[in-house]
């Protein structure tokens, strides 16, 4: 008998590229769009200064978040400042996933593969966070703004007057970068290393779905990754966001303060939304991005 051996060609880099940005840009497009309004408690949170303000626009929990936001701001409120992250999200999670791709071949031969995952991950976020930190600066500017909606200035209006008062540099629209840079390498380390080194060792179970079986691990890789950042989230919003006078410069100046002057747990400020958005957030993504690559490949196959 005559054995022939079928060899499949590799896609061109072009070719991976573009399959790779596209599934990444709807992955991120799908995401920002359904978690937006917990990333927008989460910053209001972290914003938070004073414990136990008698302040009837203090938040005490979630629910009277969303409560306080939905009786002064209207229900479009919940979606402030989502604008930028439109813009950004689906170049943000094409350089993403393109990144970790990349880089993960680099590393490859290199070392262990849970090691090459979370190197991976951690050079991912740092390429990430240098391409979106302008937009998270006029994004957490909007989220700030406790105004009804009507009265809220425009995404252009809020970049307009950080260019023209504060520059495009580290004190403007790309102020907080090494806290974003902490924040997102943080993230897509754990992100990245826990999902890719747990789905390959999972027995595929016929009585679980695939679909499930992702979307929990993905859950995990996002909680994880969330308890794991969320100092340099903190730090990162307040040096963003509004102040009057200026006090939050540095990343690790930041954090030192917020611990002396509020505590330890202040450190954890906004978690739980922070992992309500990005638990499912994360495994919509990966979800999102596996079945954009998959369809993508059958368009752009030979």
């Amino acid at each position: 008998m005559v054995h022939i051996e079928v060899t499949q060609r590799k896609p061109s880099f072009l070719k991976e590229a573009v399959i790779q940005i596209g599934a990444g840009g709807s992955a991120g497009f799908v995401e920002a769009c359904i978690m937006h309004p917990m990333d927008l408690i989460k910053t209001r949170f972290q914003l938070q200064v004073k414990m136990g303000s008698q302040d009837v626009l203090y938040y005490t929990g979630i629910r009277d978040c969303m409560n306080k936001m939905y009786n002064n701001e209207g229900i479009a409120a919940f979606w402030k400042g989502i604008l930028p992250p439109i813009i950004m999200e689906t170049p943000k999670r094409a350089v993403k996933f393109f990144s970790f791709e990349q880089y993960k071949k680099f590393f490859n031969s290199h070392m262990s593969k849970s090691m090459t995952f979370f190197c991976a991950g951690f050079l991912t976020g740092v390429t990430e966070a240098i391409l979106v930190n302008p937009f998270e600066v006029v994004k957490i500017q909007m989220q700030s703004n406790r105004k009804h909606i009507n009265d809220c200035p425009s995404t252009i209006a809020v970049t307009r007057h950080i260019l023209y008062t504060q520059g495009f540099g580290l004190n403007g629209l790309n102020k907080g970068l090494s806290a974003t840079i902490m924040r997102n390498a943080i993230f897509n380390a754990f992100y990245f290393g826990i999902y890719n080194t747990i789905i390959p060792r999972l027995d595929k179970k016929e009585y679980v779905p695939e679909l499930l079986l992702k979307f929990a691990i993905g859950f995990i890789s996002g909680t994880a990754a969330s308890c794991m950042n969320i100092p340099f989230d903190v730090a990162k919003s307040r040096i963003q966001g509004p102040q009057d006078p200026i006090q939050y410069k540095g990343t690790l100046q930041t954090i030192y303060l917020v611990y002396q002057n509020e505590g330890f747990r202040a450190l954890y400020k906004g978690l739980l939304p922070k992992i309500l958005r990005l638990g499912p957030g994360g495994a919509i993504m990966l979800i999102v991005y596996d079945k954009m690559k998959a369809y993508l490949s059958i368009q752009f196959g030979d």
